[in-house]
């Protein structure tokens, strides 16, 4: 008799494709299940994912199996304990509520302005390529501060890195890509961090002799905590950690910003779009109580979180639910699983931009390794779908050019064609 009938014939082809239906039955009968495909379990049930994401002593990230880990080195992402806080802490403080509002609301407002200004003219596009993809790897290029990279280059990377995690995740060699393209990024990482060392020193003897040295200051995040006592301006926010960490701990960290950033907040706007033009009444809500967009946001990324699974790996025996775990065995939350229990969310299928305890969704993960970029994700959406809204009344879905999200560990459309006017 098998133990887990239902994991032991889930495929990895389905969960990509379409994995709510399996999910559905899993959480209900087997919410923590064995499945051969993956070499691991799968949690599916919120209760028991948040006490896998709490407790990091039991379930950690820090494995040599962790897939980011492979492509880009250890990092903030596959740590835990002392050496997670080590590698967090340096790029926490800019991403705090405030400093979020302050440093990036109006630029991107601007931003998300002047691609729909260039965008209007042609009255069809497919916003994930052309609006929502160019605008959050803008927002992340500012936010790292790269010397000599451009959104098309910085684009170009996250491409290739998330589909080296995306390999390794379904149990593929990754693609040489992904790390060729971490390279260039570890690059002008190391540019970044000796032109901005060398801006500091200078605004250092700048504001010993008084001068203004603003124009030293670089980017909105060059507040980001050091370790150093002297009140000088920290040009950017990898110079910044360079303080703390060394160079290719920088780098780690900078693409695993990179491409959560990217990934995070160009699933977010894609996803939520497509959700409100499918479902014209919620839409219409949304269009008569723009108050209401917090909720559509928050909506969507509980029916279609932009990372569906977060992985960890048992430091010890010990059982879950009813099953009963090894040290070492790989254990998947199924955030989109979670995210989707009728015990937390009644009709939890349902799109509901009215729903009262939508905030309770899991898609930023939980515990030490919450989403570090979270309020700046949210920041963006909100700015992207209010601005997108306002300028094009008649927004739709391509009738000719139907899509839907997909993805293993990423979940989004491949493109959303839609046209206006």
């Amino acid at each position: 008799m098998i133990a887990f009938p239902l994991g032991a014939t889930t495929t990895p082809a389905e969960l990509a494709r379409d994995p709510h239906p399996r999910l559905a039955e899993l959480r209900a009968h087997e919410p923590v299940s064995w499945l051969p495909a993956l070499n691991g379990w799968l949690v599916t049930r919120r209760d028991l994912a948040l006490d896998v994401m709490r407790d990091a002593e039991t379930f950690t990230v820090d494995d040599p199996r962790f897939t980011t880990a492979q492509v880009v080195g250890p990092s903030m992402l596959s740590l835990d304990g002392a050496e997670h806080t080590r590698h967090r802490e340096p790029f926490a403080a800019p991403f705090r509520p405030r400093e979020v509002r302050e440093g990036f609301a109006e630029f991107i407002e601007e931003e998300t302005d002047r691609l729909l200004t260039a965008l209007e003219p042609r009255r069809a596009a497919d916003l994930r390529r052309d609006f929502a993809g160019p605008l959050a790897v803008t927002v992340v290029t500012k936010a790292l501060g790269l010397v000599g990279a451009d959104t098309g280059t910085v684009l170009s990377w996250y491409d290739a890195i998330v589909r080296a995690v995306s390999d390794l995740t379904a149990g593929h060699a990754a693609n040489p890509a992904g790390p060729e393209a971490y390279a260039r990024l570890r690059a002008a990482v190391e540019t970044t961090v000796a032109e901005g060392t060398e801006a500091e020193a200078e605004g250092a003897e700048a504001e010993a002799e008084g001068a203004a040295v603003a124009e030293a200051q670089g980017t909105a995040l060059a507040q980001a905590a050091t370790d150093t006592e002297a009140d000088v301006p920290t040009p950017s926010l990898l110079t910044a950690a360079a303080d703390r960490l060394t160079l290719p701990e920088v780098a780690s960290n900078a693409a695993v910003l990179m491409f959560g950033g990217i990934e995070t907040t160009e699933a977010m706007i894609t996803n939520a779009l497509l959700h409100l033009l499918q479902h014209p009444d919620q839409l219409a809500l949304v269009r008569a109580d723009s108050a209401l967009l917090d909720g559509a946001i928050e909506e969507s990324l509980r029916l279609e979180p932009g990372a569906a699974v977060v992985d960890r790996y048992a430091t010890r025996d010990t059982t879950l639910g009813r099953a009963a775990i090894r040290k070492g065995d790989l254990v998947t939350v199924s955030l989109a699983g979670a995210n989707r229990d009728p015990a937390v969310f009644p009709d939890p299928d349902r799109f509901d931009v009215r729903r009262d305890n939508s905030r309770l969704q899991l898609a930023f993960a939980h515990g030490p390794h919450y989403c570090l970029a979270a309020h700046l994700a949210r920041l963006e959406t909100r700015i992207a779908l209010r601005h997108l809204l306002d300028r094009f009344p008649a927004l739709r879905l391509d009738p000719d050019r139907p899509t839907a999200p997909q993805g293993l560990v990423f979940r989004k459309p491949p493109a959303l064609h839609v046209r206006w006017g």
